[in-house]
């Protein structure tokens, strides 16, 4: 349901979202806020098949999610979304997720970038695109720079072959796999706090991601590569 410009929808965590502690996954998390969006979109009659028609889509550019505390199995939750800003290729958005007692437990920034997908480059979008959107005030956070600062040193850590379940409807790996990928390389326990993930180009299909990682004192940064070192994503743990 869209309004006053945010997209809301209700939901329940389920079995199949949650980990060892019965409580939801950080990619579980990502996963409500990216089909909120698309949510939002399919409302707005700007969805996949609008996109796909046009030959368009709004690419993912970058996330920030913090997250408060992992909600259980069961607890009810709603999820929001609302653009912040259009600034020419870009668009900006926030997500929320509250529980029934409308305390946020997640929430996040992304940015995007409109991309002409047959040209293989950005695109300005439509203005009743954008108007459809309408924009609603930012989220109060700290705001990280879009581009993360990597470790001068990094070790390589095991290839992940792309496999078909890591596709979306645009041909590449859907952006939450990528979180998936780097937090394999955690080795402790201690729950995340903070993610970041910078994208940077896309993997498809075939591809060997090759992930390099560092672990700092208040945060751990695995890049995913291509084999000759150039980085699909770069992902921010703290």
């Amino acid at each position: 349901m869209q309004r006053n410009n945010r997209y809301t929808y209700g939901s329940r965590i389920r079995f199949s979202e949650v980990d060892h502690t019965n409580r939801i996954t950080l990619p579980g998390i990502i996963n409500y806020f990216q089909d909120c969006s698309t949510f939002h979109s399919e409302e707005l009659g700007v969805g996949v098949a609008y996109c796909k028609e046009r030959k368009r889509a709004w690419v993912l550019s970058a996330w920030q999610a913090e997250v408060e505390r992992y909600p259980s199995m069961g607890e009810k939750v709603e999820i929001s979304t609302w653009a912040t800003k259009f600034d020419g290729l870009y668009g900006l958005r926030n997500f929320c997720m509250e529980d029934e007692e409308g305390r946020k437990v997640a929430y996040a920034n992304s940015v995007w970038v409109y991309v002409d997908m047959e040209k293989g480059r950005p695109a300005r979008p439509d203005q009743h695109e954008v108007e459809l959107y309408g924009t609603g005030e930012p989220l109060k956070m700290e705001y990280a720079p879009r581009k993360i600062a990597l470790p001068e040193e990094m070790l390589p850590c095991r290839e992940y072959p792309v496999r078909r379940y890591h596709i979306d409807t645009n041909e590449h790996v859907n952006n939450c796999q990528y979180v998936r990928m780097a937090m394999e390389e955690l080795e402790g326990t201690e729950e995340i706090r903070g993610l970041r993930v910078e994208y940077k180009k896309s993997a498809v299909y075939g591809d060997v991601i090759y992930p390099k990682a560092a672990f700092e004192e208040d945060r751990a940064v695995i890049c995913l590569c291509d084999q000759d070192g150039g980085i699909y994503a770069a992902v921010e743990l703290k």
